[in-house]
């Protein structure tokens, strides 16, 4: 789903292949596949796909952020995943042919790659490592929402502790004074974590006089992770 407020930029490829899944592939492969590329920019707060509809696109996250968006059977928004750069979505539709099974909407302005289904399927059917690319994100995928499944049931610090550690892994940047990873609003952090958005408020100020986190208005700084990591039960 696009709108007019999306803003249609030339395609770069060389941005767009520095993404993890296209590393260790052939150039002339990777340039073949990007034939057709179309980047957009895109502003805050936009849907970028609906659930039900139907993929015709596999998309590339060159900069920005996005969230995965469900609902349960109450009709309660249930954010499943943050992806940031590097980061692709929208695969699952393009390899089985059915309609999306979740939202996706942006965070911040977002650039984003878009490929034709067809050529990410061809891709995968000319280029085994393009295919083993694809079986790592999805078992990384995998492993993040069965160790979030575990948590539920775990205290509100370990769940908000498990849910900074979950955007570290798939999203966080390295600096000198530890992790970073994006100061995301407490709704998300609440819908990320299942708990209420004051507790997730509460948990984080409490890791932040603990010095296991440091915020800025941009990001959360982890200093240590594996201290935040002993903060699971």
């Amino acid at each position: 789903m696009e709108d007019r407020n999306s803003l249609l930029t030339p395609a770069n490829p060389s941005i767009v292949t520095s993404a993890p899944f296209f590393q260790g592939l052939p150039e002339a492969v990777i340039e073949l596949a990007l034939t057709h590329l179309v980047t957009r920019t895109h502003p805050a707060n936009q849907v970028i796909l609906l659930e039900n509809d139907w993929g015709g696109s596999v998309y590339f996250i060159i900069d920005g952020w996005v969230k995965i968006r469900t609902y349960n059977l109450e009709g309660k928004e249930v954010t499943l995943n943050i992806l940031g750069k590097g980061e692709l979505f929208g695969e699952m539709a393009a390899l089985d042919e059915v309609p999306r099974s979740t939202d996706v909407i942006t965070l911040t302005t977002t650039i984003i790659g878009s490929m034709p289904s067809q050529d990410f399927v061809k891709l995968l059917h000319t280029e085994p490592m393009a295919g083993v690319r694809l079986a790592q994100l999805m078992a990384r995928r995998l492993r993040q929402i069965n160790r979030r499944l575990r948590l539920r049931e775990s205290d509100s610090q370990s769940r908000v502790a498990d849910t900074l550690l979950f955007l570290a892994e798939g999203q966080g940047i390295k600096a000198e004074t530890g992790m970073d990873i994006p100061n995301l609003p407490h709704r998300e952090l609440s819908s990320l974590s299942g708990l209420a958005r004051e507790t997730v408020t509460r948990v984080l100020t409490r890791l932040e006089k603990k010095g296991l986190i440091k915020r800025d208005q941009d990001t959360i700084c982890i200093p240590d992770l594996s201290a935040l990591e002993r903060m699971i039960v």
